[in-house]
């Protein structure tokens, strides 16, 4: 496994790759063996985020979970920038229910890259977020996305990939 510290506005962010795709972010600093191609375009691609060039991702993701873990990742992927959906509306599209949607949320081994902090509760309350600085973290990505505070319309199919 490789990881490559990324300079944030959260502080420092460590991603991790192995077998050519990104498996992890952290908070803070990791030491382990450096840079590869996809470390690289992650590290681009979170500097263009942070500054504000940058709203899809493009990125090879490996995030290891069950199944319904990875439906819900994948839902998460497909919420627009800027955008919300409810525990619940992701439980409609993943199975389950929006208490293990959390879960799913609260493991999320990409934050940031796989969107958590675009999963809010019913009524717009912000429900949680594990990241380091939880729910500030979650306000501060939001508000870097230029969010209103409502959600968007109907809920639309998956499209993202990994």
């Amino acid at each position: 496994m490789r990881a490559l510290v990324v300079d944030s506005p959260l502080g420092p962010l460590t991603v991790a790759e192995q077998d050519g795709t990104i498996t992890h972010l952290h908070w803070g600093p990791v030491h382990g063996p450096r840079s590869s191609t996809v470390l690289e375009a992650a590290r681009e691609q979170l500097d263009a985020y942070f500054f504000g060039r940058l709203q899809n991702f493009n990125l090879p993701l490996g995030p290891r979970g069950t199944p319904f873990r990875q439906r819900v990742w994948l839902e998460m992927c497909n919420i627009d920038y800027g955008c919300t959906r409810t525990y619940g509306e992701l439980s409609t599209l993943a199975g389950g229910s929006a208490q293990s949607v959390g879960t799913a949320c609260g493991e999320n081994p990409i934050p940031i890259i796989i969107p958590c902090h675009r999963v809010i509760a019913a009524g717009g309350g912000m429900g949680g977020y594990s990241g380091q600085g939880g729910l500030d973290t979650k306000r501060y990505l939001l508000d870097l996305e230029g969010w209103t505070g409502l959600s968007p319309g109907p809920l639309f199919a998956a499209a993202a990939n990994f």
